[in-house]
């Protein structure tokens, strides 16, 4: 597949992020990075710090994604600016892949579960690298679908988003590496 045109869209924290943002970088694929004034990131490459008009755009109410995702959160300043940036990279990205834990209310863990959670709202395809059952998953409207070996899922839009635990495993690493090899070499 050609490389031209395709942009990974990713907040550049340090785990999954970083992990996707090195393997885009190593593959030459654009990348490109939103964050906050203030917000800890590892990743500088692409890099687009939203302004405070800009993550009003992405803003949601903490009691509605509380509901969603079947747990409560917090409701500090930086919590909802990492919500807002979340807002921003899955409202970029044509197609979602996150690295994570999927719970058995169907959401996936952590500040995590909101991107994966937005991606479904918006009907965009959703891919999960379950890091606990060492498998991808696809989400099918209604349920999780593992991703048969073989049958692990490859990037098809130009623009896609990748995100994820802070927490990365050896086996997140294989998975992200494992996509991009799949789709770009």
């Amino acid at each position: 597949m050609k490389k031209e045109g395709f942009i990974l869209f990713s907040g550049g924290v340090k785990g999954a992020e970083a992990e996707f943002g090195a393997n885009a970088e190593r593959f030459g694929i654009e990348e490109v990075n939103f964050t906050f004034e203030g917000h800890n990131i590892v990743r500088q490459r692409g890099l687009r710090v939203l302004t405070h008009e800009e993550l009003k755009n992405g803003d949601v109410s903490l009691e509605y994604v509380s509901r969603l995702m079947n747990r409560r959160y917090t409701s500090s300043p930086t919590f909802r600016k990492i919500l807002q940036s979340i807002w921003y990279q899955i409202n970029s990205g044509q197609e979602i892949y996150v690295i994570g834990e999927i719970l058995e209310d169907k959401t996936v863990k952590g500040g995590t579960g909101w991107g994966a959670e937005f991606a479904k709202l918006c009907n965009k395809p959703l891919y999960v690298f379950d890091q606990k059952r060492n498998a991808w998953f696809s989400w099918t409207q209604t349920d999780w679908v593992e991703r048969e070996r073989g049958n692990e899922p490859v990037i098809t839009h130009v623009h896609f988003a990748g995100t994820g635990t802070r927490f990365l495993e050896e086996n997140g690493k294989k998975a992200i590496a494992g996509l991009f090899e799949r789709t770009f070499s």
